[in-house]
């Protein structure tokens, strides 16, 4: 990962290096919710942030690179576990120096580094809507405002975003998301319909998300695919469940949300999976 992170970001550093003088520190800016901050279960099933995520993933390589043009490079986690996009704009659930939310926060921190952050990454979107599905099915007018909210809102902050940074140098990288109902595919029958359902679901916010990131000039890293969230056809072995899709296995492979409790069930990634987001995310660069 390290390696293919350098090879596949040196356009990115040499660009940056360009203009801006040798030895002063560039910063890689994670925006979002959990999964922007590494956020795992503990043994005892407490979450909280870690450095396990996909940007600490991606940091070794990209300071290699940046070391290898004269420059230093950090890491800037403004991210904030639970985060809608709804908070996003007007806060309430984290809290930040001086700044109302994440993106008022995120915005200073572009513009008082600008010319400065050569990649900013957002995960964003799936708290607007993970409460709209349970063992019973699907609430469709749950899902309806949760779309709508998203919309609306990720319009606002990837413009707000560009807008504060909006050089050449920056590579901004949205990243999609992946199934975490997928896990009811084990739970017999109506999970298998739940499932099926939610698969149906997830693709409607990915095109939604591609959408809105696209509209505004960023790179979608595709970690539905990476997940292979559709392919139910492929059939794979795994421990404990005999033969089930690959799609299932690669989630319960790649979360804990099919562990026992007291660690499961929770939707967020293994240090494989937030692996595997690293390398949707590095495909972008």
């Amino acid at each position: 990962m390290v390696v293919a992170a350098v090879f596949s970001i040196t356009g990115v550093a040499t660009a940056s290096s360009a203009s801006q003088s040798p030895g002063s520190t560039d910063y890689y800016l994670s925006l979002g919710d959990s999964l922007s901050v590494g956020f795992q279960p503990d043994a005892h099933g407490v979450g909280r942030p870690t450095d396990h995520g996909f940007d600490h993933d991606l940091l070794p390589g990209l300071r290699l690179v940046s070391l290898l043009h004269g420059r230093n490079l950090n890491l800037a986690e403004l991210g904030c576990p639970s985060e809608t996009t709804t908070t996003m704009i007007n806060g309430g659930i984290c809290t930040y120096p001086h700044a109302r939310s994440q993106l008022d926060a995120a915005i200073t921190f572009l513009t008082q580094h600008r010319g400065h952050v050569p990649l900013v990454t957002i995960s964003i979107g799936a708290s607007d809507v993970e409460d709209c599905g349970s063992a019973t099915g699907i609430d469709a007018a749950c899902l309806q405002r949760g779309l709508a909210d998203i919309q609306t809102n990720l319009t606002t902050i990837v413009t707000a975003l560009k807008k504060a940074d909006p050089g050449t140098n920056t590579r901004f990288i949205g990243l999609n998301e992946y199934d975490p109902f997928l896990a009811a595919f084990l739970q017999g029958a109506a999970g298998q319909q739940l499932a099926m359902q939610s698969v149906t679901v997830v693709d409607q916010l990915n095109k939604l998300l591609a959408a809105a990131y696209g509209q505004a000039g960023f790179r979608v890293a595709d970690v539905a695919s990476a997940y292979r969230i559709d392919d139910f056809a492929d059939q794979t072995t795994l421990p404990g469940h005999g033969q089930v899709p690959v799609n299932v296995a690669n989630l319960c492979k790649l979360t804990f949300e099919c562990d026992p409790a007291p660690v499961g069930p929770n939707i967020h990634p293994r240090d494989s999976g937030y692996l595997t987001m690293a390398g949707a995310v590095a495909a972008k660069l």
